[in-house]
């Protein structure tokens, strides 16, 4: 899932749970490449750094991948910035109710149902932040 700094969706990639996410790091990345033009510094957490994902990003599409790490010294739980805002747009999706049992049976329906309840959210934020 990519999302800009106020979680609205911008583009998922539903992919089988045996997958690991710096394995669908490249389509997310591909899919933002087709329908963004003008993203230049993209935010990832430590999976998205590991191997040669960032060089392959700034090569293909010319953006800054930048990998979001824990504060040195960190024991407990600490709110990441940047990725929290991901989080967050995780966290409005089961408010949707057909988010809140595993109802779909392909990754393209999944992919179609979450962008459809993020049209409900993100039209309810977009409303509210112009009144």
């Amino acid at each position: 899932m990519a999302v800009d700094t106020l979680g609205l969706l911008l583009t998922i990639v539903v992919h089988a749970a045996d997958w690991q996410d710096q394995d669908g790091a490249e389509w997310v990345m591909e899919k933002l490449g087709e329908q963004y033009k003008r993203i230049k510094v993209v935010f990832g957490d430590l999976a998205c750094g590991r191997g040669d994902l960032p060089e392959w990003v700034m090569e293909t599409f010319g953006w800054i991948l930048q990998t979001v790490l824990r504060p040195v010294g960190a024991q407990s739980f600490v709110v990441l910035p940047k990725r929290w805002i991901v989080e967050r747009t995780f966290a409005w999706l089961p408010r949707h109710r057909r988010h809140s049992k595993d109802y779909e049976k392909t990754a393209a329906s999944s992919e179609a149902i979450t962008y459809i309840a993020m049209i409900s959210l993100m039209s309810k934020r977009l409303a509210k932040a112009n009144y």
